[in-house]
């Protein structure tokens, strides 16, 4: 496991040991972004979910795929404003067990949100969005001036 030289202490300086845990969990917590966020227990992210998103340019549309496991159609809210797609809402779960000898009573809860900023060109009237299988896929259009074919451009002698 490599280190950043930064995050010694000089030689003979002391060691601040909480100080020193703290840089590494959150050196640790950097390197999965998110992806390891959005599968810790509400509770430990402040209520915060992070949900995997993938966008792709395809030419002549802009493809968006939003993992949003165990919601449904009501639990998501999408909008676009001035090129900013913002997927947003709540996930809420409750499990319920009782047996003679125990009983279990679980609640979990969390709110996500998530924006990505659009090229511009987008037919805003023809977006669809379908949830299935757990992923948001929203499918973008896009203005017939807003898809570009390449050229070659000329370069002159100075």
């Amino acid at each position: 496991m490599t280190r950043e030289l930064s995050n010694r202490p000089a030689r003979g300086e002391p060691v601040d040991i909480i100080d020193a845990m703290r840089r590494e969990m959150d050196r640790m917590f950097s390197r999965f972004d998110g992806g390891f966020a959005s599968a810790l227990p509400a509770a430990l992210t402040g209520g915060r979910l992070s949900p995997s998103i993938d966008v792709r340019d395809e030419g002549d549309k802009v493809a968006v795929d939003v993992e949003l496991p165990g919601l449904t159609e009501k639990d998501v809210d999408v909008t676009l404003s001035r090129g900013l797609l913002t997927v947003k809402g709540e996930k809420k779960s409750e499990r319920e067990e009782k047996k003679d000898d125990y009983y279990v009573s679980e609640r979990t809860f969390g709110s996500f949100q998530r924006q990505v900023r659009l090229p511009d060109g987008i037919d805003e009237e023809k977006i669809e969005a379908r949830l299935e299988n757990g992923v948001l896929r929203l499918v973008m259009p896009k203005k017939a001036e807003a898809v570009h074919s390449e050229r070659r451009i000329e370069i002159g002698k100075g």
